[in-house]
């Protein structure tokens, strides 16, 4: 890959790196879209990668030997666990906002409803509802070249081999590349140093669904592209439109406005259901 010198920071990167820390939208959805015609293009005419690379993991009689080893166990788990943690996060930062008024020094609230809208579009709708429960493409362990009973399916290809939780695209691979958002919402002189830290994460983590036989080299890739159009669509919604920056400080007002509103009906319930039982025990006396 070709290097260029980044004139804005002065330092050395690749062109998608320097664009994807610099948050730059419009190049980054092209190239994004371009990625994703050249996959499908090259695992329709190759469908052979897929076979081979998941046969890298594949032991006659054993089936996929990794998915036992208690290291890669932990280490699928681990994926999950950040993306709960993330996500628990913003909604702990959003009913802090609403209950009490008071928003931490520094943050917008657009900052945890861009992570949780790109979480609940792109592994959540996209991904897991809209690809894997339709397109019925088999698991590589429910291939019979991997021991199962079910044919080998190209990808966009639909099928009736496989009802529900499918093989196209992978959901845990999109999640674990909606960590990347993480970098659009970063301070500009920490993004690459967020990416050097999640993308590694990003290549182990959907690395080890091909190696436990839950899905193909191309469901990754695919889930990857399909989630960072996902992540560039949602962001350039919120941050780069006029019309939200516009409405940003009335739909603040409103939403701190709710929660004060609901805070005095809390009250209020509260002081009534005291007045009752005040009067329910002084007829005990």
């Amino acid at each position: 890959m070709t290097h260029h010198k980044d004139p804005a920071s002065g330092e050395t990167g690749s062109r998608f790196i320097r664009r994807l820390r610099r948050a730059e939208n419009g190049p980054l959805a092209i190239a994004c879209l371009a990625y994703l015609a050249v996959i499908s293009v090259f695992f329709t005419v190759f469908p052979g990668i897929d076979l081979a690379a998941t046969s890298l993991f594949h032991r006659a009689g054993e089936g996929f030997p990794l998915a036992s080893q208690p290291f890669f166990m932990r280490l699928r788990e681990l994926g999950p666990f950040l993306v709960k943690l993330i996500a628990g996060s913003c909604v702990a930062v959003l009913l802090f906002a609403f209950l009490t008024g008071r928003i931490p020094d520094g943050l917008r609230l657009r900052t945890p409803l861009f992570l949780l809208s790109t979480l609940a579009i792109g592994p959540g709708l996209v991904v897991n509802a809209l690809f894997k429960n339709n397109w019925g493409r088999p698991r590589p362990n429910a291939v019979d070249v991997f021991g199962g009973d079910a044919p080998y399916v190209s990808v966009w290809r639909i099928t009736d081999h496989c009802d529900t939780n499918c093989s196209f695209v992978s959901g845990e691979a999109s999640s674990s590349f909606w960590l990347v958002s993480l970098a659009f919402i970063a301070p500009v002189a920490w993004r690459k140093a967020v990416l050097v830290a999640v993308l590694p994460l990003i290549f182990a983590l959907s690395a080890n669904r091909v190696a436990f036989g839950g899905h193909f080299l191309s469901d990754t890739l695919m889930a990857w592209g399909l989630t960072l159009l996902v992540i560039l669509a949602v962001h350039r919604l919120l941050y780069c439109t006029d019309l939200v920056e516009r409405q940003a400080p009335a739909w603040r007002t409103a939403f701190l406005r709710k929660g004060a509103g609901l805070r005095h009906a809390v009250a209020a319930s509260c002081e009534a259901g005291s007045r009752v039982l005040h009067r329910f025990l002084e007829t005990m006396r």
